[in-house]
């Protein structure tokens, strides 16, 4: 891109400046650290950046256009401009009709998608009266127990009309079929369904420890998730795999992508591998990113994410179909960066944080409300995170003009480094047999934990300020409304598990799950049985059970 006398000219003026002006000014005052680094000390940041520093990078390769190859810039020609990104507040209020009452009054609000938060039973594969489920319904998210709770979320919203994301991962196919089921009595046609399941169990594995099954059957039910969505709700988006939570375990920037990306080669070949082709599922995959505090290490982030993922599936997988070589992706605020100290300070990390996820162009968008290191999130803070994300659309121009970072010295250099880095672990991962056996050998949860533990040495030494938390602190109790979710709640919910028992054909639900138990011992699609399950109101516990009974439990270390 630059004219190699130039670069010299460049090159030899960053000397004399470092040698004449800037250093003396360092040797008389000092600066405020001795090494200065990206989020989590993935790389080191030099005081200036010049076209030196992207002196190999070549615009038609690397960056192209908007809805080009090889998507550095964006996967849509129009990005922002033609279209804001989906504001889709991640929110799920214990019993269903207080989700549904929530979800009523985003969409009034201007929240133009749904996503829906679960309990931690219901993601287990619990219904609400299990033992298992004591002391949690309700209190993560909302219990879905069957399809009657799937319903009453969803009354008076048409589903032909919303898109709906669902952070559900082991029982997913459970959940969907839940949702298939809503749209099918609503009259709504299966192709007219969109939205997103999360459905990544690999980072479960890695990050969130939330699995049921062992990891073959669990890959196994997901490429039938594949396989029937391609036919059956084809703009449904069948997977969301997830850096998100990677990060939010304490991974660094670059690691978040490779182990992403990683995870994403791993399914795309198991559903090769099941027999599918790569561009009838690929265009349905979609990813889940973190929008951490440093706005120009997650802008590169996201830009050296399209990039790769481009090359992987060109590359790796001859993919032919635009559309399954573009990463598209949700990103939510960064939760773990939310403290219960001062808690209006979180109001600034996550406008600073949605502002960097809309510089680096995501798709769609969580913002976190201030509370949520205390609690749920109150109406109060659920709205003022909307409205963040609303005057960042309106007010800021950020979305105004594609990739406006683009051509930044530092920002090309650091999408650069954090690429070539990401690539490293991937061959690392190659090389240790791919994701899923570096896995289960626990190495990619062992290399996070060590970021991890540096990162809270960083905090607790005093070398990383957390404002509130270790530096600018007070002496005050936090004054905040909290959300919670009371006993009676609870016992209301577990009541009606049992009366959506009473109430159903106990013999079409036996058939049904014998049905379904009979799939998952042979090789049928197990996506059509569950579907059938759902319909004659067996429980989410029940249809879990039922394929415990095939494939057993998954225990870590085991």
């Amino acid at each position: 891109m630059f004219d190699p006398e130039d670069l010299e000219a460049i090159r030899e003026g960053h000397d004399s400046w470092a040698a004449e002006t800037h250093g003396p000014t360092v040797d008389r005052f000092g600066e405020r650290k001795e090494t200065f680094t990206t989020d989590t000390g993935g790389q080191v940041v030099d005081p200036l950046y010049t076209p030196a520093d992207v002196a190999d990078l070549d615009y038609g390769e690397d960056l192209g256009f908007p809805g080009e190859a090889p998507y550095t810039r964006g996967v849509y020609s129009t990005m922002h401009r033609g279209r804001l990104w989906t504001m889709r507040q991640y929110a799920g209020m214990g019993t269903a009709e207080e989700t549904n009452e929530r979800y009523l009054y985003l969409l009034d609000e201007g929240q133009t998608g749904l996503s829906m938060a679960f309990d931690l039973p219901t993601q287990m594969g619990y219904d609400s009266d299990s033992p298992m489920a004591e002391g949690e319904v309700g209190k993560s998210g909302v219990a879905i127990d069957s399809l009657e709770d799937m319903e009453t979320v969803f009354d008076g919203i048409p589903l032909d009309e919303v898109s709906t994301s669902m952070t559900i991962n082991a029982p997913a196919s459970v959940l969907l079929a839940m949702y298939i089921a809503v749209g099918d009595k609503q009259g709504v046609d299966r192709e007219q369904l969109r939205g997103t399941i999360q459905n990544d169990i690999l980072k479960e594995y890695i990050a969130r420890n939330t699995y049921i099954f062992p990891p073959e059957p669990s890959m196994r039910i997901i490429t039938d998730i594949f396989e029937f969505c391609a036919e059956e709700v084809p703009n449904f988006n069948t997977i969301s795999i997830s850096g998100y939570h990677i990060r939010e375990a304490g991974s660094t920037a670059a690691q978040e992508i490779a182990f992403t990306l990683g995870d994403g080669i791993e399914y795309v070949e198991a559903a090769i591998d099941a027999g599918l082709d790569v561009d009838e599922f690929a265009p349905q995959l979609s990813f889940f990113f973190n929008a951490h505090n440093n706005i120009l290490e997650e802008v590169a982030k996201f830009r050296a994410a399209r990039r790769m993922w481009h090359e992987i599936m060109s590359e790796r997988f001859d993919a032919k179909n635009p559309a399954s070589k573009q990463l598209k992706f949700h990103t939510q605020t960064a939760g773990s960066t939310l403290t219960a100290q001062q808690v209006e300070n979180n109001v600034v990390r996550v406008a600073y944080q949605a502002l960097a996820a809309v510089l680096g162009g995501t798709q769609s968008l969580h913002t976190n409300g201030k509370d949520e290191a205390l609690s749920l999130p109150t109406e109060k803070s659920v709205r003022t995170a909307l409205r963040t994300q609303q005057i960042l659309a309106h007010e800021s121009g950020a979305a105004d003009t594609i990739d406006p970072l683009a051509g930044s010295y530092y920002v090309e250099h650091l999408t650069d480094e954090l690429e070539a880095e990401a690539f490293e672990i991937l061959e690392e991962i190659d090389d240790r047999g791919g994701m899923r056996q570096a896995v289960e050998s626990e190495w990619v949860q062992g290399q996070i934990q060590d970021v991890a533990f540096e990162r809270q040495r960083e905090i607790e030494s005093g070398e990383r300020i957390i404002v509130g938390v270790n530096e600018y602190t007070v002496d005050e109790d936090p004054t905040e409304d909290i959300e919670e979710v009371s006993e009676a709640e609870q016992r209301k919910q577990r009541r009606n598990v049992g009366t959506v028992r009473d109430e159903r054909n106990d013999e079409a639900v036996e058939d049904a799950l014998a049905a379904l138990k009979a799939a998952a011992e042979g090789e049928a699609n197990l996506m059509p049985h569950i579907v059938d399950a759902v319909k004659c109101y067996a429980t989410t516990g029940e249809i879990c059970n039922a394929l415990r009974d095939v494939f057993g439990e998954h225990r870590a270390g085991v």
